[in-house]
């Protein structure tokens, strides 16, 4: 990568910064995509869960599962993982330090490294819909809830490898610092064996808000109760803001503890 702009050859003028990004994304997903073993876990991880929908097709609760582990592996994977070991790489090799001494603003170069796991966990998810009817799931009850989630989940998980990568010495260390966010991500899973006020601290977690936003997204029922459409949209309201709520401090954190050069 270059530590500056050049003008266009065919314009004669500086490139904008939406071409900026997309180039330098462009870039970033070569060389994700050259890692056979990265690409591997971005592309196949996601969709290995909805295996779960042959058990029994059409059991609600091998869905429910199917579904909020396939979201969890997209977001966990190309979206946090990609994202933290990307970061402190590029901060290592100071390709970030001497991007910023270009055209190119810290925004920019933020969302190039951010884009490529974006958009390939939300082509995975997409792909999900179609794969998860064939398998027996039932039409989502609510696509729009689905999508929000989504989106939230990227935004949330880009802004925490973000902020990890602040903390994590070197590519390797990301193993042991990304276990604090990954242990966050899954502790929703265990709410239904903990005592009643465990389980209730445990629901305002993004793990536990993902795994109530795909029961009432794509299956239409809030824990035993089964909602009608116009019912979803306010049992979505609470999950929702939770994870509204985790995306804002995500981006917080990284925002205030982002580091451009190698730790000493």
């Amino acid at each position: 990568m270059s530590t500056t702009t050049a003008p266009t050859p065919a314009t004669g003028r500086t490139p904008s910064a939406t071409t900026r990004v997309l180039g330098l994304a462009r870039a970033n997903l070569t060389l994700l995509m050259r890692n056979k073993l990265t690409a591997g876990y971005a592309l196949v991880l996601p969709l290995l869960p909805l295996a779960l929908l042959l058990g029994d097709r059409g059991n609600e609760a091998l869905v429910s599962t199917g579904l909020s582990s396939a979201l969890l592996m997209a977001f966990l994977f190309p979206v946090f993982y990609n994202l933290l070991s990307a970061t402190v790489t590029r901060r290592d090799e100071l390709v970030l330090k001497r991007m910023r001494t270009g055209e190119v603003s810290d925004l920019e170069l933020l969302a190039s490294l951010a884009l490529p796991g974006a958009g390939i966990a939300a082509v995975m998810m997409t792909i999900a819909v179609p794969v998860a009817l064939a398998l027996g799931a039932p039409m989502p009850a609510n696509v729009v809830v689905y999508a929000v989630l989504v989106l939230l989940g990227i935004v949330m998980f880009s802004a925490f490898g973000f902020w990890t990568a602040a903390w994590t010495r070197n590519a390797e260390a990301a193993q042991m610092t990304s276990f604090p966010v990954i242990f966050l991500a899954i502790l929703g899973s265990i709410a239904p064996v903990l005592p009643d006020r465990a389980a209730r601290v445990v629901e305002f977690t993004p793990g536990a808000a993902m795994e109530s936003l795909v029961g009432i997204g794509w299956l239409g029922v809030d824990g035993d109760q089964a909602l009608s459409f116009g019912e979803t949209w306010a049992a979505s309201a609470e999950p929702t803001l939770v994870m509204v709520a985790w995306a804002v401090l995500a981006l917080v954190l990284a925002q205030r503890s982002m580091r451009w050069e190698p730790r000493h």
